[in-house]
């Protein structure tokens, strides 16, 4: 019970469970105090001109089934987690046996996994079966992301296409998958100078992937590109090794057009793939690196 978020709640659940079985107990021993009210045995209550209301003792087998209920009831609370944040002695946890039901369904699949550990990337590209599985994989931790087609959206790279920030082999899709990535783009506005110098800039990027821009002022922007070089290269055409978008393809992550470029430049940007490895196995991994590869692939993706 570690997710609440005051103690106030964790106790109110302890009192309440504590006084419910007090509330049980005091219960049967008042029920068990049966007080005689009339000679015949009767409450003296009569209805309906003969219907008379008996005073007779509760089933004895209705008070040894409460009894041995609240008998669990204490047990219960003694073995389990069940006064709020309090531990039972068994130590036991909803998120341990999560785990343990993981481990389990872990080493299943691992026989099934096991098969395609060692299979290269583009053969196992070529696997329907090993694809089916991929995809699976995919729809459960990527697509909520990536969409379900792969595609992306503003903000989440198209995975389909051939533009990639880190590289498209299988080796860094599995590198990426692993460790997740942390894309940094700094503001620059302060380093590039006036907002006249940004708008000139924004004209120039847009013309290095032959967008409409005003040719004018990306001719005044090329000398200022020369801050923005040091990631994105003197031709503009990015840095793998930092993930440094290629700015020459038109392909645009973070929205297309002068307006867009120039938010990013001021503002700055930062992007986050989380790492995947502490959920997925290196088998698993494996297998989803070569789905997401083969998506790229065109004849892969016209097979499908």
């Amino acid at each position: 019970m570690s997710d609440f978020f005051s103690s106030g709640w964790s106790v109110f659940i302890a009192v309440a469970t504590v006084v419910s079985l007090l509330a049980c107990l005091a219960l049967l021993v008042f029920a068990s105090r049966r007080t005689q009210m009339a000679d015949d045995n009767s409450t003296g209550h009569v209805f309906d001109g003969d219907l008379v209301e008996m005073n007779n003792p509760m089933p004895m087998w209705w008070v040894v089934l409460f009894v041995a209920t609240v008998i669990f009831a204490l047990v219960y609370v003694y073995a389990f987690p069940a006064l709020g944040s309090v531990s039972g002695s068994l130590g036991w946890t909803s998120r341990g046996e999560l785990k343990a039901d993981q481990a389990v369904a872990a080493k299943d699949m691992a026989q099934v996994y096991a098969a395609y550990s060692s299979v290269p990337a583009d053969t196992l590209s070529q696997d329907p079966k090993a694809m089916a599985i991929g995809q699976r994989l995919f729809i459960n931790n990527c697509a909520t992301c990536h969409g379900s087609d792969a595609r992306g959206s503003k903000g989440f790279p198209n995975l389909t296409d051939n533009d990639w920030l880190h590289g498209g082999s299988p080796e860094k899709i599995e590198e990426t998958i692993t460790l997740g990535r942390t894309g940094v783009m700094p503001p620059m506005a302060a380093a590039v100078g006036s907002a006249t110098d940004v708008h000139d800039v924004a004209n120039y990027v847009l013309s290095l992937s032959k967008s409409p821009h005003d040719s004018i002022a990306a001719s005044a922007g090329k000398a200022k590109f020369a801050v923005c070089a040091a990631c994105h290269g003197g031709d503009g055409k990015g840095n793998a090794a930092i993930g440094a978008p290629n700015l020459t393809d038109g392909v645009w992550l973070h929205g297309w057009g002068e307006a867009a470029i120039t938010a990013i430049v001021n503002n700055g940007k930062t992007n986050v793939m989380p790492a995947q490895g502490g959920r997925l196995s290196p088998e698993q991994i494996h297998v989803l690196a070569s789905y997401v590869w083969g998506l790229s692939q065109p004849r892969r993706t016209a097979a499908r």
